[in-house]
């Protein structure tokens, strides 16, 4: 008799239509609401976020099996390349089903935040291309979408948030599965099974799973002799909840051991949020100062090497800030909406307009023959003058030395549309003479050729004289 092959209860119980997908009603209706509106979107990609095992990839199947999607779906697992990315999803992309002709496609990109800049070579260049050229809905999850190399993707892709499952949730989840599977659970079982996933319907399942399968029961002694303790990363979010709720300076420290962020982000992250936390001006007093003092020790480090300082920083950022909430000690446990720190975006920002002051200032050094420190502190004040004050001069001048938009953006400023139209009706002009020219050159051309033969006949002709007398 053959044996039987056991389907893991993740795999067994994975939501198989919209309405089997507990909670995450938010992110529901507007998956459903961009699907609809497609391809009138703003922003041809989603990228779903949350904690692992609130539901984002399932989310996605059930709604392709409810609507008729053809899903193709790629994972951390397989496929992050660049070569297989491009062979794969761009292709599919762009190209007609040969099997499911006339079903509507969806392309699933599952874990971006997985792909790694060194081993995946290309991979995340070859995603933004995907969604630049797809003719088809994509969308992507991510356990972090914060992570820095994910910066490209955050602009080109529309946020969808997923929450993480609250207890409830997760309780009636696990009852429906003991029911299906005819286990005797206790509830005390299940409350330490939800306790341990901290949200996380996955890692819930999987234990679900190990306590009960082949006993016919689930009890909490056996929970606590089987399962062992998981560790598991907190996102930026999850982590500034868990270190302004701290009541203990060692509870604040290991909130940074666990979290994805570095002490560096971390210090950011709390810059833009403790006046959001706090509400009370001496307990935000209180830590800024031991943020700033935090600050002072890293930048110690970074003039001295002495890694030992490392220590004090992390404390002050940490315990400093979570011991600051004195007078108003409430505001600890308060829900409060975290921040994305803004200075990491105006970084971003400033670093292009870096990358592209240093490309004006080589097509001035090129042309003008000067270092491109003498264009950038001699030059570009008196081009931006002349790219304000007068538009049609400086269209010319951004047409001959080959401008972008992005450069003229740049130095004219507010002026930026009114230069531009002189720069199409300029460069429209030359593209007409040009081929005003070209016209010219081509009838010349030809009218050299209808003499040429005439000039060889008068030529033969003389040479027959020219004989005719020497004989």
């Amino acid at each position: 008799m053959p044996q039987q092959i056991k389907v893991p209860w993740i795999i067994k119980y994975r939501p198989k239509k919209l309405e089997d997908v507990i909670n995450q009603e938010d992110a529901k209706s507007k998956i459903l609401e961009w699907l609809k509106k497609w391809p009138s979107v703003t922003k041809k990609a989603l990228l779903l976020y949350g904690p692992p095992g609130c539901g984002k990839t399932s989310l996605v199947e059930a709604i392709a099996n409810d609507l008729g999607f053809e899903l193709l779906e790629m994972n951390a697992s397989d496929f992050r390349r660049k070569e297989d990315i491009e062979r794969i999803a761009v292709r599919a992309s762009t190209v007609q089903s040969l099997f499911a002709s006339g079903k509507k496609k969806l392309i699933l990109l599952d874990e971006v935040d997985g792909v790694a800049n060194k081993e995946d070579v290309g991979g995340l260049e070859a995603i933004e291309l995907l969604i630049k050229v797809t003719k088809v809905p994509v969308i992507m999850t991510a356990n972090n979408p914060w992570d820095q190399k994910l910066r490209a993707l955050r602009d080109l892709a529309e946020f969808v948030q997923f929450k993480k499952l609250e207890k409830r949730d997760l309780m009636k989840l696990m009852q429906r599965i003991c029911n299906a599977e005819n286990l005797l659970c206790e509830a005390e079982a299940l409350e330490y099974i939800i306790m341990r996933a901290e949200g996380d319907a996955r890692a819930a399942i999987n234990d679900l799973q190990a306590v009960g399968e082949g006993f016919g029961e689930v009890t909490l002694e056996r929970a606590k002799l089987l399962l062992r303790p998981r560790d598991k990363e907190k996102d930026p979010f999850e982590t500034l909840k868990s270190l302004f709720s701290s009541r203990y300076a060692w509870q604040a420290r290991n909130v940074l051991s666990q979290s994805q962020l570095d002490y560096e982000q971390l210090k950011l992250w709390l810059e833009e949020n403790i006046p959001y936390q706090y509400t009370d001006i001496e307990d935000i007093f209180r830590a800024y100062e031991a943020l700033s003092k935090a600050d002072i020790y890293l930048s110690r480090i970074v003039k001295s090497g002495d890694w030992d300082l490392l220590a004090y920083a992390t404390d002050l950022m940490s315990a400093g800030v979570a011991l600051a909430a004195i007078n108003n000690p409430r505001d600890k446990d308060k829900w409060t909406k975290y921040s994305f720190p803004q200075r990491i975006s105006m970084m971003a920002k400033f670093k292009e307009a870096r990358s592209i002051r240093e490309d004006l200032a080589s097509i001035l050094a090129k042309h003008l023959h000067i270092s491109t420190s003498t264009a950038k502190s001699d030059v570009l004040p008196i081009l931006k003058a002349i790219f304000v004050s007068n538009p049609e001069y400086a269209a010319k001048i951004a047409l001959g030395l080959g401008l972008s938009e992005k450069m003229i953006e740049m130095l004219a400023g507010p002026n930026k549309q009114l230069v531009l139209n002189y720069y199409k009706r300029f460069e429209g002009l030359l593209k007409k003479k040009a081929v005003e020219a070209l016209a010219e050159a081509k009838a010349l051309k030809q009218e050299l050729k209808k003499e040429k033969p005439e000039g060889e006949k008068g030529k033969k002709e003389a040479k027959d004289i020219l004989s005719f007398t020497k004989k």
